[in-house]
């Protein structure tokens, strides 16, 4: 297997796999948040679902007639040791706060911008490296973005997950 994307064909079954993951983690995520009462928190998940399909949308138009390659998620071209697991789903907390949902969110767009860079750097096709750039750009967006939401929601106290009444589980 190449260490690089080699045509814009597997370049937009990447993308496409990224963004559907995103979608779908994100929707989740909101799932949990409203089982466990935080409206905050769903809502903010759902608007990253929502621009997350929005991406999708435009992965689609932007491939028009292309035949494109499957790709399993867990075959995705990893350019950073972290991995690409993009919103890290395990440190969600029923207790989050909208901070903490776009500290995920944040991360998982930083990976992104990693995962497009990496193309860039070592893809010799011109025109994968063109369109991973574009994508790269777009990422970077997000992130300024996500920055500027963080910047007007509380930062939580040190002991936002204690919970004086914690769920009962089953025995």
């Amino acid at each position: 297997m190449s260490e690089t994307i080699e045509t814009i064909e597997e370049l937009f079954a990447h993308v496409q796999v990224m963004e559907r993951e995103a979608y779908d983690c994100y929707l989740d995520l909101a799932e949990q948040m409203e089982v466990h009462n935080n409206r905050e928190a769903a809502e903010l998940f759902n608007k990253l679902a929502q621009d997350e399909k929005n991406h999708l949308t435009y992965v689609k138009e932007r491939v028009g007639d292309t035949k494109i390659p499957h790709i399993a998620p867990w075959d995705l071209k990893n350019f950073e040791e972290s991995g690409l697991s993009l919103t890290g789903a395990r440190e969600v907390h029923y207790m989050m706060t909208p901070y903490h949902a776009l500290k995920l969110a944040l991360r998982a767009e930083q990976k992104t911008v990693a995962f497009f860079a990496g193309v860039v750097a070592s893809s010799k096709n011109q025109e994968v490296c063109g369109v991973a750039a574009e994508f790269e750009k777009e990422e970077q967006h997000h992130i300024e973005l996500i920055n500027e939401w963080l910047d007007k929601v509380p930062r939580p106290e040190e002991d936002w997950d204690e919970d004086p009444d914690p769920p009962v589980q089953p025995t």
